[in-house]
């Protein structure tokens, strides 16, 4: 179990392990949810893409030609995935 400070603040900070635990990155958002007996549930909070992230991922850029329906749906995926 790990123990955390409250500073005069009201603030607690989350060490890098359990940050990585989560899977929380440097900016990312969280979620708190709230649970009986006191306790609170923090989870990486859903990133959510914008559509314009998977525009131009569908172009084969070094020939011109029209990419496969297989290699559409991999770009889309890894558009929403932020992966561009």
């Amino acid at each position: 179990m790990t123990t955390l400070t409250v500073t005069a603040k009201g603030q607690i900070t989350l060490k890098r392990d359990l940050l990585q635990h989560i899977g929380i990155q440097q900016g990312q958002k969280v979620e708190v949810v709230k649970l009986p007996d006191g306790e609170l549930r923090i989870k990486a909070k859903q990133q959510i893409q914008p559509i314009s992230n998977v525009f131009g991922l569908l172009k084969d850029k070094t020939s011109g030609k029209v990419v496969s329906l297989e290699d559409m749906n991999q770009a889309v995926a890894a558009g929403w995935a932020g992966e561009k």
